[in-house]
């Protein structure tokens, strides 16, 4: 069985100027989407992922957002050149968990639900927050 699940990425306190997308696709062969620039505001990536379900074994996430091998996906945003933008002052992608667990127990009327999480879009040093967020407080429901 296959469940597709709405999820929402809110980027809080990007850096202004810098842009921000999501990444489709994998490797050199991906395309940014949803390219935001900051402005003072928080940005918000929504896109969709499906949950296979094999027998009884532990769900499976793909989609052409999903990242890394099972039991360690993820989603990148790109940021600065990684989204596409010219001449940016920054340059790499925010690693953002997608833990296989937290989609254990995903029942079919699902798809009515939002899945989101906040994500951090500087550091402690107000330079972008590159690499894996950390700490992450998780995915949560909304109806």
């Amino acid at each position: 069985m296959t469940t597709e699940i709405n999820l929402r990425i809110v980027l809080q306190n990007p850096i202004e100027g810098t842009r921000y997308g999501l990444q489709m696709g994998k490797g050199h062969d991906y395309e940014t989407v949803q390219g935001q620039l900051g402005s003072g505001h928080d940005l918000k990536f929504n896109f969709t992922i499906q949950i296979k379900e094999i027998n009884e074994s532990a769900p499976t996430i793909t989609g052409p957002f999903v990242q890394g091998p099972k039991g360690n996906r993820f989603i990148y945003i790109g940021i600065g050149s990684y989204a596409e933008q010219t001449g940016a002052l920054w340059n790499g992608r925010i690693k953002v968990p997608l833990p296989e667990a937290a989609f254990e127990n995903i029942q079919t009327d699902e798809d009515q639900y939002l899945w989101s999480c906040n994500i951090p879009g500087r550091n402690k040093d107000g330079k972008p927050a590159f690499a894996t967020v950390k700490p992450f407080e998780g995915w949560f429901r909304h109806k």
